[in-house]
């Protein structure tokens, strides 16, 4: 058994897929208690951002659960399972394991290095822990991970440029407009990512930062935080007349701006260009707006793009922050392999230690000579020859397991010793 990661994410699936994928964060405990119970799958995470979706399961057997996992994200999301064959991707044992450092390290994500990501890992693994999924395999596989993710951002330089997707959309938006001092600015979203944008952009002197949200609350909040206005969800369309960027990230199922309504708002700017940045999965905006005259609409490709092209990382940090991902993958497999080890070593030494105590046993009868000294000293003979045997296959077996080589071993050991 070893653990199995099976996903789609922004590098192998259309932006369409991934809107049909994604998993609300309310809907991920029914989610992880359905995969719990698929067949050979003992233990499960579902990590469900914009730009991934990807299920880890500790898994009995890899194909069985690769299939039972596969067909069900498919029904899920009522795609066909043949839609889906080209953007999986599935890995097992130490590649699903450095596959996991990668992504919590921001290794794998739209913006190289962004630190996001770790809070995502690890709410979706507190997540599994709540509804009872992640147990004794996937914890401290996980909480392992979380430290490869700190290591790599404290040893590299990787993600010092932009910390984050929302950063790197500001970012974006800020080169676009030639900077936001004069500008008036729109933020649609509270949460994680138009939280983040709203933060990145409040320092900005000179800028006017409009804050709207489907949760009024939230909305009015963050704006008292940032020395920004807070308008109703139903007033944005006026704002957005006078603004000249939109940024939107929420967590809505279905488009929150239709195209009829920025087709109203573009008619009443008399021709003034409006960018809209959207990095919401599913989108908030229709793509359709796009076709608007004066209307620039920037989605997550164009935010990954801008990021990779102005990220300024170099290479050699790269490589490093791999290294780092791929030493601790080998470290935890071998801590997995002794730690499977560990039973079949235990009980071969407890049979080995039975067999001599029973002998010295028959033969008590005719130690009964021996004084308390001379029986200590044979006890104490035979615990030591009985360790000197035992010490050998041992250490034999504890070197093969990293290795995979213990298999062979282990089989021979119970077929012997009928363990």
């Amino acid at each position: 058994m070893s653990v199995l990661a099976i996903g789609l994410n922004h590098r192998t699936a259309p932006l369409e897929l991934l809107e049909r994928l994604s998993a609300p964060h309310g809907n991920l405990p029914k989610t992880l208690g359905r995969l719990d119970e698929l067949p050979n799958v003992d233990e499960t995470v579902v990590l469900s951002t914009c730009n991934r979706l990807e299920v880890y399961a500790w898994a009995e057997k890899f194909h069985s659960a690769y299939e039972h996992i596969y067909d069900h994200l498919a029904e899920q999301a009522s795609v066909a399972a043949v839609e889906m064959s080209n953007s999986v991707y599935s890995l097992y044992g130490t590649d699903a394991v450095s596959h996991l450092y990668a992504v919590v390290s921001g290794l794998d994500s739209v913006v190289l290095g962004e630190a996001e990501i770790q809070g995502q890992v690890k709410r979706a693994w507190q997540t599994a822990e709540a509804a009872g999924t992640a147990g004794g395999n996937l914890n401290p596989l996980f909480r392992q991970a979380l430290g490869v993710g700190r290591r790599v951002r404290t040893e590299t330089q990787v993600g010092r440029e932009f910390t984050s997707v929302s950063e790197a959309a500001v970012a974006l938006a800020s080169d676009h407009l030639g900077g936001f001092a004069g500008r008036r600015i729109a933020v649609l979203g509270a949460g994680e990512m138009g939280g983040g944008m709203a933060k990145a952009i409040a320092p900005v002197r000179g800028a006017e930062l409009v804050l709207a949200s489907r949760s009024w609350q939230r909305a009015q909040e963050l704006a008292l935080m940032l020395g920004a206005r807070a308008v109703h969800l139903d007033e944005l369309a006026a704002e957005l007349v006078g603004a000249d960027v939109l940024f939107t990230s929420t967590a809505a199922s279905s488009l929150v701006m239709d195209f009829d309504e920025l087709d109203k708002v573009m008619a009443e700017r008399g021709g003034r260009e409006l960018l809209v940045v959207d990095i919401a999965v599913p989108r908030d905006v229709d793509p359709a707006a796009a076709a608007l005259d004066g209307l620039r609409l920037c989605d997550m490709p164009d935010v990954r793009s801008f990021a990779a092209a102005n990220g300024g990382h170099t290479e050699a940090e790269t490589r490093r922050a791999w290294a780092i991902v791929h030493a601790e993958a080998e470290r935890h497999g071998d801590q997995v392999a002794g730690r499977d080890m560990a039973p079949l070593i235990s009980e071969f030494r407890r049979r080995i230690c039975d067999i001599s105590q029973a002998e010295f046993e028959r033969f008590d009868g005719r130690l009964a000579s021996l004084d308390v000294e001379q029986r200590r000293a044979v006890e104490a003979l035979v615990h030591g020859i009985v360790n000197k045997v035992l010490h050998e296959p041992t250490v034999r077996l504890k070197d093969a397991a990293p290795d995979g080589g213990s298999e062979q071993l282990a089989g021979a050991l119970r077929e012997l010793f009928d363990i």
